[in-house]
């Protein structure tokens, strides 16, 4: 367990930063909640409005028979989950199914294929898929493990805006969640893609038995890359059974917030997804979530293999919460959300009240 101390407020919280250190960051995880929230909160105000939230939806484009062992996952070919592999999903279908979610709200379509890598003969396939779905307006992203020059010049060329590779958890814990692929494979992997001019979408798991540092040295990780990801999806642990993380412990709702929060202090401009895990949230819990700076989620009824609370779920929550979604036109890199009033609201806030916690360095 972290030390809940209290760590002192500085004024420049909002600022974007690559020189985290593991000491303070484990002082903000541990800082009293309220506080934490109210940090997060500060920091989030003054980037993003905090009533708008970005809507992706998810296709698997080729499912199971992965040669990964992932720990966590369904679709690996070393598991017992009962899923069976598919073959790559038709061009016409894929582009149907975007044509849906366009449809209802979502603004980024992401496709993922269950491969260590993509095989040549399939590459002309997801281009054209990338194509397709640029065309329709919306932002695309893919999902396809490992990937080599070749394949990355296709994807940029083709005009995929993101490429979602997860670090997953901390380098220390990630051997025993998988062995088939390197922490610094996947980092190789980030880092070439971001050369080629993509954006990026990393980030990890929580619930998988890791502790409170392994949550706080990812974090620092994903903050300390020289660009930070446009994109961080934080996933709670769906225990899948016949993987080796079926029997897996769900994690402290409360201890799921504080890695949101911190996820958004740590990377104020980037969009904080909240991922996969939300059909066992409650309505607070998600509530908090977005309090804390998440700002971006999955819409439709599935993600991947695996179960997502769908359209109306989503809508009636978002009307309860007074939250909408943003449009595409307010998804550019980096942007700047103050709206005026709410960098106002934030400035004010940092200002009063806060000066007995600064944070340690």
């Amino acid at each position: 367990m972290l030390d809940r101390t209290p760590a002192p407020l500085t004024t420049d919280d909002a600022a974007t930063r690559h020189d985290w250190t593991r000491p303070e960051t484990a002082a903000l995880y541990a800082l009293p909640f309220n506080d934490l929230l109210f940090r997060a909160a500060t920091v989030h105000r003054a980037h993003f409005d905090p009533n708008r939230v970005q809507k992706s939806q998810l296709l698997s484009i080729k499912t199971g028979g992965c040669p990964e062992d992932c720990g966590y996952c369904s679709q690996s070919a070393h598991h017992e989950s009962g899923l069976k592999a598919s073959k790559l999903m038709e061009i016409e279908r894929v582009l149907v199914e975007a044509g849906k979610a366009k449809a209802g709200g979502a603004t980024r379509y992401c496709m993922g294929a269950a491969w260590r890598e993509p095989k040549a003969r399939d590459m002309d396939a997801v281009i054209a898929m990338v194509k397709g779905v640029k065309a329709m307006g919306m932002e695309t992203c893919m999902t396809l493990g490992m990937l080599s020059d070749i394949d990355i010049t296709r994807l940029k060329d083709a005009g995929l805006d993101y490429y979602n590779h997860n670090i997953d958890t901390s380098e220390r814990y990630y051997s025993k969640i998988i062995s088939t692929r390197t922490f610094a494979e996947r980092l190789d992997t980030l880092a070439r893609v971001r050369e080629a001019g993509m954006k990026v979408c990393s980030g990890g798991i929580i619930g998988m038995g890791e502790t409170e540092s392994d949550r706080v040295d990812m974090l620092v990780t994903l903050a300390n890359l020289d660009e930070h990801p446009e994109s961080v999806p934080i996933n709670m642990l769906i225990a899948i059974p016949g993987t080796p993380l079926e029997n897996a412990p769900p994690i402290d709702p409360i201890d799921f917030v504080r890695t949101i929060a911190l996820a958004r202090i740590m990377m104020p401009r980037s969009f904080v997804r909240l991922s996969a895990g939300r059909t066992e949230m409650s309505a607070e819990l998600q509530a908090l979530c977005f309090f804390a700076g998440a700002n971006s989620i999955f819409v439709g009824d599935t993600l991947l293999t695996t179960d997502n609370p769908g359209e109306d779920k989503d809508t009636a929550l978002f009307r309860r919460l007074g939250i909408e979604g943003l449009e595409i036109d307010a998804t550019a890199e980096h942007p700047d959300r103050a709206h005026g009033a709410h960098a106002a609201e934030g400035a004010s806030a940092a200002a009063a009240g806060c000066g007995r916690h600064a944070r340690s360095a």
